[in-house]
């Protein structure tokens, strides 16, 4: 995960802020809806891949101690076993890339591959992980591991959908840089949904931090899917 690098000064933050709001309300309003989806969990990847012809729109606004404190996403489902995630990070400003494969898509078991956090701007490697995931119609049960910098860290987590619209969820990541997390997502629409979560760091200070995440998705191709499984887009980019 990256650090901030840089503290810009209170004006430069309201309008950086204002143009990111301005951008997804567009966005936001531009949109049509079709099935719903339902983003996971806050810190960590998870091995269910979006569906085809999928795109996924985000707003992230964060504690800039987990990461770049405002974030635009986009990800996109290429096809049925692989999906590519592009972050915009405006303090400091910076582009992040990421991408997922899904190796077994058999539910109730999942696996997939992929990296995270490639930042070739900031000249920061990219951090390739593996995860099996369990998931059943209102459990889901993820476990794996990801190589960041010079360790391998461990991942965790686990959802409930109590049904279509909202769904708890608590992940972790081991490394006291790193954080356990708790929080839910709420589906407005079938397409507009906002994640809010807690974060709990690991370090011995143990701190508190926000975290909220709103997105859209658009259907560009592949049709309409009366039963679409309950997907995430590859996860946030945290303090490393």
């Amino acid at each position: 995960m990256l650090n901030a690098l840089c503290k810009p000064r209170a004006t430069n933050e309201s309008v950086s802020f204002m143009r990111i709001a301005v951008v997804m309300i567009v966005l936001l309003l531009s949109g049509s809806s079709s099935f719903a989806t339902t983003k996971g969990l806050s810190q960590i990847v998870t091995p269910d891949l979006q569906a085809e012809g999928d795109l996924f729109l985000s707003l992230q606004i964060q504690d800039k101690r987990i990461a770049n404190p405002y974030q635009l996403q986009a990800e996109m489902g290429l096809t049925k076993w692989a999906e590519v995630a592009v972050f915009r990070g405006f303090q400091p400003d910076e582009w992040i890339f990421g991408t997922e494969i899904g190796l077994l898509r058999k539910e109730p078991w999942l696996l997939s591959i992929g990296f995270v956090n490639w930042s070739p701007h900031l000249d920061v490697d990219p951090q390739p992980y593996i995860e099996a995931g369990y998931y059943t119609e209102h459990h889901k049960l993820i476990a794996g591991a990801i190589h960041a910098g010079y360790k391998n860290e461990a991942i965790l987590g686990y959802a409930y959908d109590f049904n279509e619209r909202w769904r708890v969820q608590v992940d972790f990541q081991s490394g006291s840089e790193n954080s356990s997390t708790i929080g839910f997502t709420c589906n407005v629409t079938p397409d507009f949904q906002f994640n809010p979560a807690l974060y709990v760091n690991n370090g011995p200070k143990h701190d508190l931090f926000g975290y909220i995440v709103f997105t859209y998705t658009f259907h560009l191709w592949g049709g309409k899917k009366e039963n679409a499984p309950l997907t995430k887009p590859i996860q946030r980019v945290g303090a490393k």
